[in-house]
């Protein structure tokens, strides 16, 4: 297996890469969304949503080739790009006026994907998206970890999806007039991901493209009275039913899974390794699960990580495994200090295993 590293757009630079060669990391996962390289955490968090950018360059080929030099001339291999900017597909999720022209753009991202050499398209199909888990003391020492608490919910805002403002002038009026994005069913959203799925996949096929679907976190059926879609382990089958192509595959998150109530995280991570879709790993330990849970140290929570590497391994999973979220120590840099102490601790883990791959 082999070691990655997901970087969020404000960090994407040329020290960040730097930083991330010399801790080991062989493979790079962009995460674009949330973030321009040079702006603070704060400034990320200072809205009601993160930052979302429609048309954003960094998604264009001439973007996209960009970055892959700059992490190639780091000494690595751009693995994926995660996640579309909310503002280019809020239609598509909504399933709004302008779904199909958003589709298009979608399907225009994927194809600058594959021709800039990148074999990932990460994505999480999601209305509501991440919410509902602040930063809190909780893990050893004092260090800040999300921690989800069965959080009063909110209903959300027209203007807003993914937790993200696409329309501030919309999402101000809507805030002030109470006025909520219109409810659905759990069909209706299944619905739409079939079709979205369906338009999508030959698309990513045609253009050497891996689309890659998160789980969503929390894992609750419902949250800010929107479904959800992948909030148990066993849909994810059901997903890979609606196109049976090794282009429709899975962003496999250990954390978000185990966090699901009612099934053996053991069991979850076999049955799928078995199916040979899984296309990249995010590792995170937890410590309980919904309604209730906080995110750990991957020598904490509830999980053997390593007996999750070692099924990972004995499935035939050669592929890149990423430390997700990690708790924010305390120290002048949070975010490396926690992900060079992740990343040590996978490497020692493959090590101890016979599972690295350089």
């Amino acid at each position: 297996m082999k070691v990655g590293l997901s970087i969020p757009g404000a960090l994407q630079t040329k020290e960040t890469f730097a930083f991330a060669r010399q801790m080991g990391v062989t493979h790079i996962v962009a995460h674009i969304v949330g973030g321009k390289p040079g702006m603070s955490f704060d400034e990320i968090l200072a809205g009601p949503g993160f930052p979302t950018y429609a048309n954003d360059e960094r998604y264009s080929l001439d973007g996209l080739l960009s970055l892959k030099e700059q992490v190639e001339s780091s000494g690595m291999e751009l693995f994926a790009i995660e996640n579309f900017e909310p503002a280019d597909w809020y239609d598509v999720l909504l399933d709004g006026p302008k779904r199909n022209e958003q589709m298009e753009r979608v399907k225009e991202v994927v194809r600058n994907v594959g021709s800039a050499g990148i074999p990932t398209m990460g994505y999480n199909f999601s209305i509501a998206g991440v919410w509902g888990r602040p930063m809190l003391p909780n893990e050893r020492g004092g260090a800040l970890s999300s921690t989800y608490d069965n959080t009063v919910q909110t209903p959300i805002p027209k203007g807003m999806v993914w937790n993200a403002v696409y329309d501030q002038g919309l999402y101000e009026r809507s805030v002030h007039n109470e006025d909520f994005i219109d409810p659905i069913s759990a069909d209706q959203l299944w619905d739409r991901y079939s079709r979205f799925l369906r338009e999508i996949i030959p698309v990513a096929e045609h253009a050497g493209v891996v689309m890659a679907l998160h789980p969503d976190d929390p894992p609750l059926e419902e949250l800010r009275d929107s479904p959800r879609l992948i909030h148990r382990g066993h849909l994810y089958d059901r997903m890979l039913r609606i196109v049976d192509t090794p282009a429709n595959s899975l962003e496999f998150c250990v954390g978000t899974l185990s966090e699901m109530p009612d099934q053996d995280i053991y069991e979850v991570v076999e049955h799928f390794v078995a199916t040979g879709r899984i296309q990249y790993v995010h590792l995170r330990n937890v410590a309980g699960r919904v309604p209730q849970y906080r995110e750990t140290f991957l020598d904490d929570g509830y999980v053997d990580m390593q007996r999750i590497l070692r099924i990972l391994k004995n499935g035939g999973f050669d592929g890149v495994v990423i430390p997700d979220h990690t708790p924010f120590v305390s120290t002048s840099s949070p975010w490396h200090t926690g992900m060079a102490w992740a990343l040590g601790w996978i490497r020692a883990s493959m090590r101890a295993i016979d599972a690295l791959d350089e």
